[in-house]
């Protein structure tokens, strides 16, 4: 008799891992919890050193995903992986340490399935886990502001949490998927090449998910953050032609980084102590708020006073 091929999910759930056998569980739960049920769940283990840890972790779920194993190759490649290996029309990410509240996919669907003109959807996420931002929205510190478009994304006034995306298959396929040359940034790359392409994107601000932030975590410290954008903002703009509205935001907003990562990496050697270090950064800024002009006067006058006042006082 022939076999019986199963029905084509609606929604193929792609994860990564690495590192992420305390996590993993959790993130499943969420996945398995949700209301939408026409999914499947595509899990690829991307050389984690705990190998035999994620596996013991992923044991209770084992029966229900597609679990596939690679040497290590990033982020972006292992989502590759997971999307080549999927079958749904639409894809839905989550990160190992993120998790979903139990009416993500449904809500997120019904947005996608209510217009067919457009590619992607995401969401607003609580955070938590080590941040002073825990208990906050994501879109509190980092909004998303009217139409998503290639400028307002190279602006960042849009900002995309890769775990509250739903996106249609078919974009992300012809748009060459994640940029495996690139082991962080992947997902902003993406959306800045989707947009560029022409791609409709859109978001609602309903808390879905829960992003968490963890000390080791990839997503990294601010001095990171920025160089991570800049990177992303460096090779996009190298890569192709702009408009001109496009090209002027792109040179506005490398500028502004330009002077956030001198400050961040200020604020850095002056937690270090390296007070030189740190009046050399800081004046290097072009444009300098008061707090920063004012740090400058601390530290040609009193440094190490002003560092144990900041210490002292600085929000936990």
């Amino acid at each position: 008799m022939p076999q019986i091929r199963p029905a084509r999910p609606a929604v193929s759930v792609i994860i990564p891992a690495f590192r992420a056998s305390r996590d993993i569980a959790e993130a499943l739960t969420s996945v398995f919890a949700q209301t939408f049920a026409d999914f499947e769940v595509v899990l690829v283990d991307d050389g984690s050193p705990d190998a035999a840890e994620l596996e013991a972790a992923i044991a209770p779920f084992r029966s229900r995903i597609h679990f596939i194993t690679q040497p290590n190759q990033g982020a972006g490649a292992a989502r590759n992986t997971a999307i080549r290996a999927s079958t749904g029309r639409f894809l839905a990410f989550l990160d190992a340490d993120d998790r979903w509240l139990p009416d993500f996919l449904a809500r997120q669907v019904a947005l996608l399935e209510s217009d067919r003109h457009c590619a992607l959807v995401y969401c607003d996420a609580l955070l938590s886990g080590d941040t002073p931002l825990a208990g906050h929205r994501f879109m509190e510190a980092a909004p998303s502001e009217g139409e998503v478009t290639l400028v307002s994304l190279i602006e960042q006034r849009c900002n995309i949490v890769l775990s509250t995306v739903v996106a249609r298959r078919s974009v992300l396929v012809d748009a060459g998927m994640f940029d495996e040359t690139l082991r962080r940034g992947q997902d902003f790359e993406l959306w800045l090449r989707l947009a560029w392409r022409g791609a409709a994107m859109t978001y609602q601000r309903t808390v879905l998910a829960e992003r968490r932030v963890r000390a080791e975590g990839l997503s990294g410290d601010a001095v990171s953050t920025v160089q991570r954008a800049l990177t992303v903002l460096d090779r996009f703009g190298s890569d192709r032609a702009l408009d001109g509205p496009a090209r002027r935001a792109l040179r506005v907003r490398m500028m502004a980084l330009v002077d956030r990562l001198e400050i961040e990496q200020g604020k850095q050697r002056f937690l270090e102590g390296n007070f030189a270090a740190a009046q050399f950064h800081l004046s290097a800024a072009r444009r300098r708020p008061l707090k920063i002009r004012l740090a400058l006067l601390g530290l040609r006058l009193s440094p190490r006073l002003l560092r144990d006042a900041y210490l002292r006082f600085r929000p936990v």
